[in-house]
């Protein structure tokens, strides 16, 4: 008897879930979701140049090192691989940039401080690099331009045991096509 009432329950619930869904597609078809201009044209009132590298390789490198993109990295908090909001508008920036120029490539090289076990350093900055590439990602650039590295505590920016030069440690850089 329990055997048939949990059978029957089960059809109930299967034959409901069924009439539920709207598969004979009558219902009137909703609008799609809006697009999002990817172009880049401006950023921060600065113009967002598409090169070419393939006709001259210099001119993608020529075009980063001017304006907001010269801007190449990234700090975080102490412990930390999320991206400060205040560095938003640089990657929005950079990411425009890459949008713009689909052959162009980039590697993010992240960075630790010299305090933690070098296995830690090392884990922390793949998470910070991978952090940025993920941002870079969502505002358009492609999986395939972007490689994230970590050079753990390898390449420090300031050398000595203070807490300002810590923070400058605490990076991701980011290098383009021909930088690396």
């Amino acid at each position: 008897m329990r055997t048939k009432l949990m059978i029957a329950l089960v059809a109930l619930s299967a034959a409901a879930l069924i009439a539920g869904c709207n598969t004979t597609g009558g219902g009137p078809e909703q609008p799609g979701a809006s697009v999002e201009d990817r172009s880049a044209k401006q950023v921060d009132g600065a113009e967002v140049k598409r090169v070419t590298p393939d006709q001259n390789p210099q001119t993608a490198l020529d075009a980063v090192k001017q304006g907001v993109l010269a801007k190449r990295s990234v700090f975080f908090d102490y412990d930390s691989y999320v991206v400060k909001d205040e560095f938003r508008p640089l990657v929005e920036a950079h990411a425009k940039f890459l949008v713009a120029n689909p052959k162009v490539k980039i590697l993010i090289q992240g960075n630790a401080d010299e305090r933690g076990s070098r296995e830690y350093n090392l884990a922390l900055g793949q998470k910070r690099a991978e952090a940025l590439k993920k941002m870079l990602t969502l505002l358009g650039a492609r999986e395939d331009q972007v490689e994230a590295v970590s050079l753990g505590e390898e390449k420090p920016r300031c050398s000595e045991a203070s807490e300002s030069c810590w923070a400058q440690n605490r990076r991701d850089d980011m290098l383009y096509s021909g930088e690396f």
